[in-house]
């Protein structure tokens, strides 16, 4: 695998988000709670709560709950707060990126600073996925390093409407992946990219591992230097029980061009990357398909303008979640911690439920 190491800005042409449209498309007042009156930083609440009782019942009505001047800075505590909605949590396991904790239960968001993250709803890649995610912000820079949610409601009325959005009924979608061995990688420049299949899967064993994600419904194989080549075929959509209605989950991140701007990644040829999205028959997205799915979340965008202490909670079928990259000075430090929500298993869409 060759990588250049003197190439640190995107490529010419690549399809570059434009995140949204400059107006919100949910109002603020909607999603986000003043948590000035409420003294956090002397008390955490409990379940029992106002302030549970009013989280739970925003994230009921709008599956987005922003709380803000909660004086926090202990992601420990924010994780508490966060878990008066997130009830259950799961394991990051079989995921694609390689990520750390930063404490119980808080994962570091696993990408480059610099690099973009196209909208996406977390793990949909994979058969065991997750309802909500909740975002702790423990660093912060004023004006830079926003988070950007799509309204996938509106999303999803957008894209059935066109042809691509019937493609996508007909034919489902195909999530490749390839996950390198980490022994394999031993001496080498570490580019935070490529997922061990060992930190993925939580084992050292290659039957467990190959075991462990036909367990997460993905066809698996074994390629050159012990290469764990995943496949996954599956509805593009996905039944919302909340709603009772098939909603859009997927998005062009799983696919190549997620690493367009990744440093040391994003020069490489798109077949030694290691994410790729074909429609489920194994027939290419065209650059104009491309093009199309990335619009049409960038029309529903809402950014969350974070400040330390900030909690979001975010309903994983209501909302995609991306962000554009983050250039800090010296001296600047920007960090999200990650809470992962129950899991679920995937089933794809349901008849009659459009």
């Amino acid at each position: 695998m060759s990588i250049a190491r003197d190439m640190m800005t995107p490529s010419t042409g690549v399809i570059e988000p434009r995140w949204w449209s400059g107006t919100p498309a949910l109002p603020p007042e909607s999603f986000t709670i003043d948590c000035s009156e409420f003294g956090l930083d002397e008390n955490l609440p409990d379940a029992g709560s106002p302030l549970a009782r009013q989280m739970n019942d925003l994230f009921d009505r709008t599956g987005l709950v922003y709380l803000v001047n909660t004086r926090l800075t202990d992601l420990a505590a924010m994780r508490a707060v966060a878990k008066l909605v997130v009830h259950r949590e799961m394991v990051y396991h079989g995921g694609a990126n390689p990520r750390d904790r930063l404490g119980a239960s808080v994962y570091e968001v696993g990408a480059p600073l610099t690099a973009w993250l196209h909208y996406h709803h977390e793990m949909a890649y994979i058969g065991q996925s997750t309802t909500m995610l909740g975002f702790l912000c423990s660093k912060a820079v004023a004006g830079k390093g926003y988070t950007y949610v799509a309204d996938n409601l509106q999303a999803t009325e957008a894209i059935l409407a066109t042809e691509l959005g019937r493609k996508l009924k007909d034919l489902g979608l195909c999530y490749h992946r390839d996950l390198t061995d980490r022994d394999a990688f031993a001496g080498t420049e570490e580019i935070g990219v490529y997922n061990h299949w060992q930190k993925s899967m939580l084992t050292d064993d290659p039957d467990e591992a190959a075991a462990v994600a036909r367990s997460r419904g993905l066809e698996t194989e074994w390629g050159p230097n012990r290469l764990l080549k995943t496949r996954y075929y599956v509805s593009a959509f996905e039944y919302f029980p909340k709603l009772d209605r098939n909603v859009l989950y997927s998005s062009i991140a799983d696919d190549g061009m997620w690493f367009d701007s990744w440093p040391k990644v994003m020069h490489l040829p798109y077949d030694e990357r290691p994410l790729k999205l074909t429609f489920g028959d194994g027939s290419e997205l065209s650059r104009e398909e491309k093009r199309l799915f990335v619009d049409v979340y960038d029309r529903y965008g809402i950014p969350i303008r974070w400040n330390v202490g900030d909690i979001a909670v975010v309903c994983n079928y209501r909302f995609a979640h991306g962000r554009p990259g983050i250039h800090l000075d010296a001296g600047e430090a920007r960090e999200l911690g990650v809470v992962i929500g129950a899991d679920f298993e995937r089933i794809g869409d349901l008849p009659g439920k459009w």
